[in-house]
Parts: C-alpha cells; sequence; structure tokens
C-alpha cells in the first residue's frame, strides 16, 4: 500500500481535472492516516467571485454535523447528566410530538440512532436569535408519528435539533457556544466557524445549484438553511483540516491532539459501534451508531458520515483500525461521483479498503406488478405517487412542498425498474446516483405502509 506522501501527490494531480469531468466548481480535502495529516484544494469556492478554493478555505459540512452534536450529548452521558435510556422527556419536559404516548417514550438513544419514529425532516425556520431552538421545539407538537419508537431507522434531523436543545438545557448556554466551549476550543481548531457571521471571516465557499436540470450550476441564492437546524447541519463549516481534527479524536479514544480528554475512555468506540441496521438501500450505511454511519463491508468497517446543504456537499470516512480520517468538501456538481474517485482512491492505498459499490438498475429488470407498491407516500416536505402505466411501466412523480417548494424546487417524475424483492430502482442516474426505493410493511390491504428512501415515508392516510 501506498503511503500519505503518494496519496497527496495522487490528489494534486488529480483534483483539478476531477472537478472539471464533475462540474464540482471547487472542493478541499484532508487526510489523516497515522497521526500525519496532509491537506489541498482546486477550484473555485464561487464561479461568481472567482475566488479560488484553499486548505483553509471552509465549506458547510452539513449533516455531518450531527457527529458533533452526538459528541456533545455523549460528553453530557459521560459526566453522567446524561442516561441514553431515559425519555427525552426527563431533560426536555416541554418535549411534544403529535403522538403523546409517543413522546413520553422517546429516549435520548433513539434521537441518536434515528429509531425515534417522528417525521423528521422539519426546517422550520424560527428566527437567528439564541431562542432558535427553544422555539423549534415548541413547533414540534403537530409533527406526525410514523412507526413505534424503536421500531425501525428513518433518518431524523428533527431529532438531532431537538439533541442540540438538550444540550443547550444541561449546559445553559446556546448550542453555539457549547460548541465553541467544549469542541471546537479543546480540539484546537482555528478554521470552524457555527454560522455564517464567523464563516465570513476567512474564504468561504458558496454553494451551487442547477436551476433546472441541463441548466448548469450556478450559485446560489442564499448561503444556508435556517439556524434552528444549526444542530442537524444548517450552519457549520470549516476547513478539511479541522474536520479531520475531529475525526482523529475519535480514533484516538477521544484525545485531542494535545492529548487532553475529549471524550472519555471507551466512549467513542460505542458511539461507532452497531446500533440499528438499514434496508439494504446501498447510498447509505448498511448499519448506525450513535450519530455515526457505517459501512460493514467484507474486508472491514468504514465509519462517518455525509453532509448536503444547498448546493454543498461533505464527506468524511474513517477506519478506526487502520487510524485513517478522509474529508472532501464540495460545493456543487456531481459530488458523489467525486468521492467515489477521490475517497475510494485514498481508502485503496492506505486500507486496502474499497468503498462498497454503488447500486445500479439491471441491464434487462423484468417486468412486475406494482399493485403493493403503487399510491401516494406524503412527508412535510414533498409528496411521492407511485403509479404503474398500462405498458407495465413504473413512475414515481415527486412533488416537493413545504420549503422544498419554497426553495424553487421542481416535480420530477422518474421512471423505476424492479431491483429486488421489494424494492424498485430509477432507471436514469441522478448525479451519478440510483436511489434504491424500498417498499416496507403492509396498509393492512396488501400495500406497502411506506416507502423508505433512508427516510421512513408513510402512505398517504393510512
Amino acid at each position: 500500500m501506498s503511503g500519505l506522501h503518494d496519496v497527496r501527490a495522487w490528489l494534486d494531480e488529480r483534483l483539478a481535472p476531477l472537478l472539471r469531468d464533475y462540474e464540482v466548481p471547487g472542493a478541499a480535502w484532508a487526510v489523516c492516516h497515522g497521526g500525519e495529516v496532509a491537506d489541498g484544494a482546486a477550484g473555485l469556492l464561487s464561479t461568481a467571485t472567482r475566488v479560488e478554493a484553499t486548505v483553509d478555505s471552509v465549506f458547510q459540512i452539513g449533516s455531518v454535523t450531527k457527529l458533533w452534536t452526538s459528541t456533545l450529548v455523549m460528553q453530557l452521558v459521560d459526566e453522567g447528566s446524561v442516561d441514553l435510556d431515559a425519555p427525552v422527556r426527563t431533560y426536555l419536559p416541554e418535549f411534544r410530538v403529535a403522538d403523546e404516548a409517543a413522546a413520553a417514550r422517546i429516549t435520548v438513544r433513539q434521537l441518536l440512532n434515528h429509531t425515534a419514529g417522528f417525521e423528521g425532516d422539519i426546517f422550520t425556520d424560527t428566527g437567528k436569535g439564541d431562542d432558535c431552538l427553544e422555539k423549534y421545539v415548541a413547533t414540534l407538537h403537530e409533527v406526525p408519528r410514523l412507526f413505534s419508537p424503536g421500531e425501525q431507522f428513518s433518518y431524523n434531523n428533527a431529532g438531532y435539533c431537538v439533541l442540540g436543545r438538550l444540550v443547550e438545557v444541561l449546559r445553559g448556554r446556546p448550542y453555539d457556544e457549547c460548541l465553541r466551549e467544549h469542541l471546537i476550543g479543546p480540539l484546537g481548531l482555528t478554521h470552524t466557524a457555527p454560522g455564517p457571521y464567523e464563516a465570513i471571516m476567512f474564504r468561504a465557499a458558496v454553494g451551487h445549484v442547477e436551476p433546472e436540470p441541463g441548466a448548469g450550476y450556478a450559485p446560489a441564492p442564499v448561503w444556508a438553511l435556517a439556524r434552528s437546524n444549526a444542530p442537524a447541519g444548517s450552519t457549520l463549516a470549516m476547513r478539511p483540516r479541522d474536520l479531520v481534527a475531529f475525526a482523529r479524536m475519535h480514533l484516538e479514544d477521544g484525545r485531542a491532539a494535545d492529548g487532553a480528554r475529549v471524550l472519555a475512555p471507551g466512549t467513542a468506540a460505542r458511539m461507532h459501534a452497531r446500533e440499528v441496521d438499514l434496508p439494504d438501500l446501498g447510498l447509505m450505511g448498511s448499519s448506525w451508531g450513535l450519530g455515526f454511519e457505517r459501512f460493514d463491508t467484507p474486508a472491514g468497517t468504514i465509519i462517518g458520515h455525509d453532509g448536503t446543504t444547498i448546493g454543498q456537499a461533505a464527506f468524511l470516512r474513517m477506519v478506526p483500525d487502520a487510524g485513517l480520517a478522509v474529508a472532501l468538501l464540495t460545493n456543487g456538481g456531481n459530488a458523489v461521483s467525486l468521492y467515489r474517485d477521490v475517497v475510494g482512491h485514498v481508502l485503496g492505498e492506505l486500507t486496502g479498503l474499497a468503498l462498497p459499490p454503488l447500486p445500479a438498475p439491471p441491464p434487462d429488470p423484468r417486468r412486475i406488478d406494482a399493485g403493493r407498491y403503487v399510491g401516494t407516500y406524503s412527508a412535510e416536505v414533498f409528496d411521492l405517487t407511485v403509479s404503474q402505466d398500462d405498458d407495465g411501466r413504473i413512475w414515481v412523480e415527486q412533488v416537493p412542498k413545504g420549503v422544498f417548494a419554497d426553495m424553487g424546487g421542481q416535480v420530477e417524475r422518474t421512471e423505476l425498474v424492479h431491483y429486488r424483492d421489494d424494492m424498485l430502482i430509477p432507471l436514469k442516474a441522478d448525479r451519478g446516483m440510483h436511489m434504491p426505493h424500498a417498499f416496507v410493511g403492509d396498509d393492512g390491504t396488501g400495500h406497502a405502509l411506506y416507502l423508505h428512501l433512508g427516510r421512513a415515508v408513510r402512505r398517504a392516510n393510512a
């Protein structure tokens, strides 16, 4: 296997051409292996300003923030202030969702491992003040229950906002300040920005979006989502070197680079361990820990998290057994294909592990009766309607709602084909990806109760 020097040389040579191939305006990366760190960058932070990306440029890390939030929670567990299996109401008596019985049962652990069971894509903007999380949690009282707490996995942004509020209440200060005092400061990070007012002090990346298919990528109309979703990943930005410093702490059993304790011995390993299995979607982990996404491959386990904001995408992968962490931060284009090439190369060269293969439609998909799947599945931010035409072709139409509609989301109609038992897959790729659609459960009439896309989207009116 090659060393870090060879990896750096490959990335220095190949990153700029790969950005052009995948229409990614700019990207930055960092690799930590055996305590050594290398980093690099290429491209532009904004196609409007033409400012170049550097190793010290900050990009939004999106939902990779959830690892920071879960670490803040586990610090409280280490201190004896939080019991993972206690109801959330032990610490937040005001916590409500539409199902009162479920709200009383949901535990801190279930929020951390995405099994709480209530709808999670709630992006309500409750202002920019330090009370935005408190106000946000108060809005959840009408959010529907999807399934009983602990029953299955369904990715939940709102749950992490609740965890952020829990941290605020027990620490007695706003979430951003908790990040600074308990993670950013102890880790010695110098280019990490909890929000836009700090990010503007650095060379900050701007997201790029495609207004409509084929129109090309342009700077996004806004920089970030609402501050109320900060613990889930709406605002935190940093350079890749700072992100791998955080990852290195996890690799080194909770110790910062200077030896200071950030987590108690064994806590990082508890966070990395399997908590719940996922449907075999191929584009998300095969299982989840306490915050961490897990890829359980035949050759070994890869952990980490991805993050997507408005036109920015972040990828963090770690191999604890090899002492490796790699971060790739991007600001538009076909970021997934870039990730596959860049992170796949680093993993292969430094650990011998390969990324799990991407799912793809079979070359000659068999025709099926999709009667069990047809119907509308409804979430806060979109409706998904599955239909089958007279020729036997299967379609899904996505209609954006709420914040997705407000952001200019377009109605999308996509052909699906048979993939596996109770799974369909898009015939055409979207930004390098074919997302399998898993159909789970029974509504009592022989139809699937959920369309699972990493999130369990429940059949309308079921």
